[in-house]
């Protein structure tokens, strides 16, 4: 049996995707309503994660990033006892005007909508910092640990990822897609983040790429994916991080190791 990366293998349905865009055009109009007293349903959000990267499957779950006014971040950065869980309280309860009988909570670092019909999607409340460079980067509160706040450059891995697939014809997502794939079928009760998914396919897939459709290849089949596996042993094998595309931020990957050489190995089959 084949575990070969598929050309346009994985796919979400326009019906999936029409659900996730009314979805999250409610949770923005929300939390713009609350915050900034608007009632636009696109302004002052974007798709992050999986689906901001164009990564996702259709078992992904659904990352926002919405960014609140400056004075918020004021407010919550000096109040002592946990300003950051506070924060994701009222991001809650913001979104819970909008969805009264649906499950929310606050988990960590983002708000977790969950509704009935399995789709999850998990909300960074986040303030930009804009650079004379034009480049914009984002804190966002993390409520573990006493609470602290983190940065994060979505809009960087993203065009690091588009750049790569671009290059390689499309394989990238591909073989990111691929790879969730036989994670969900295979080693669903296992961790695996979808950044170290992404993060190691973008560094590991080298000069790779689909043949042009009026060619053919003369590489062996399943070479490609033998190759993942090897990277993957010569170069993160007894390694804990991996740098994320684009914003080459560290991405502590030592909960996603097991099931990471799992689905490799599973490919190079």
């Amino acid at each position: 049996m084949s575990y070969n990366v598929i050309k346009h293998g994985e796919k979400i349905t326009m019906d999936k995707r029409a659900l996730i865009s009314k979805r999250y055009k409610a949770i923005t109009k929300a939390v713009n309503q609350e915050f900034w007293g608007i009632s636009s349903d696109t302004a002052h959000s974007l798709y992050v994660g999986s689906y901001g990267r164009n990564t996702a499957i259709d078992t992904s779950d659904i990352d926002v990033l919405v960014e609140l006014p400056e004075a918020e971040y004021q407010r919550y950065n000096v109040q002592k006892g946990n300003g950051q869980s506070r924060l994701l309280q009222a991001v809650k309860g913001a979104i819970q005007n909008t969805y009264p009988r649906t499950e929310i909570r606050g988990d960590g670092q983002v708000v977790k909508v969950l509704f009935t019909d399995g789709m999850k999607i998990e909300v960074l409340p986040a303030f930009a910092s804009t650079y004379w460079s034009g480049r914009t980067t984002y804190r966002y509160p993390d409520s573990n640990m006493g609470g602290n706040w983190c940065s994060t450059d979505p809009k960087a891995e993203q065009d690091a990822i588009y750049n790569k697939n671009n290059s390689s014809a499309g394989l990238l997502l591909d073989t990111c897609k691929h790879m969730r794939y036989i994670r969900d079928e295979y080693y669903s009760s296992y961790h695996l983040s979808g950044i170290v998914i992404d993060s190691f396919a973008y560094l590991a897939i080298g000069d790779w790429h689909w043949a042009d459709d009026s060619t053919s290849s003369t590489r062996p089949i399943s070479e490609y994916e033998r190759t993942l596996y090897d990277y993957y042993i010569y170069n993160y094998q007894y390694s804990n991080t991996i740098l994320a595309p684009g914003s080459n931020q560290l991405v502590d990957f030592r909960n996603s190791k097991e099931c990471l050489e799992k689905v490799l190995r599973k490919m190079s089959q």
